[in-house]
């Protein structure tokens, strides 16, 4: 049963990973928003 408890809980490199794909989409989405409100207002 010890063996249960020594699994890690995270893996970092996949965590990295998402982490890193998340940020350019929010990135990606910030500037798209951005770009819009601008172009709306002529």
């Amino acid at each position: 049963m010890k063996a249960i408890y020594a699994l890690p809980l995270v893996s970092w490199n996949n965590g990295i990973l998402m982490i890193a794909v998340f940020a350019c989409v929010v990135v990606a989405l910030v500037a798209a928003v951005l770009l819009m409100m601008r172009s709306g207002k002529k």
